[in-house]
């Protein structure tokens, strides 16, 4: 019980206190040209998901959820699928990433942090000239999300899948457990989904 009070204590800090910063460090050639290649900006398709059935599952359940952060219904669902297609992209639960903005930038566009960081997944400048281009627009969704998923996916493979050390290298705070519990936790506790439990209803 104590470990789940201070959990809900830490969500409700100001998120601006919360948003970390990644840090800068050297890349080896052969990573870089391959996070370039995956920033390179394509044009999603249609769907990330398996089928029509699945994706409105999908996007009617989460957007349920996200209706007070995000009111308007079309910016919703764009933002969903967006979120959906980049994580799956990614290799990454789109339900983890929605986790992460909301401690980030608590769904907010144009947050940024006191250390530069910018958008919906708090991505530092100094990306966009390692491995983007010049006319990287951070605050772009589709942009912010592909910078993110990219970065948070070389950080999982970085520590071998371990979610904890990722995720506090993503927020600049590696070995600080408050970032990694409060991801987790608003990911269980808010995102977390399941088709089954849906067709079950």
């Amino acid at each position: 019980m104590r470990r789940l009070t201070a959990l809900l204590s830490l969500l409700l800090v100001p998120l601006a206190a919360l948003a970390g910063a990644q840090k800068y460090e050297p890349l080896s050639a052969s990573v870089q040209a391959a996070l370039s290649q995956n920033i390179a900006d394509q044009a999603p398709p249609k769907s990330s998901f398996r089928n029509p059935i699945e994706a409105a599952d999908w996007l009617t359940e989460m957007s349920q959820r996200l209706d007070r952060r995000i009111p308007d219904r079309e910016s919703r669902l764009d933002f969903l699928r967006a979120v959906h297609y980049e994580a799956t992209r990614a290799g990454i639960d789109p339900q983890l990433i929605l986790g992460l903005i909301q401690v980030e930038s608590g769904f907010k566009k144009y947050a940024v942090s006191s250390a530069g960081a910018r958008g919906f997944m708090q991505v530092m400048p100094f990306w966009v000239k390692l491995i983007g281009r010049g006319e990287d627009n951070l605050f772009h969704l589709r942009t912010n999300l592909r910078y993110g998923c990219t970065i948070l996916r070389h950080y999982l493979d970085i520590e071998q899948g371990d979610l904890y050390r990722a995720l506090g290298r993503y927020n600049g705070s590696l070995g600080k457990p408050e970032y990694p519990n409060m991801v987790k936790a608003a990911w269980q506790s808010q995102w977390l989904y399941s088709s089954q439990k849906i067709a079950n209803r």
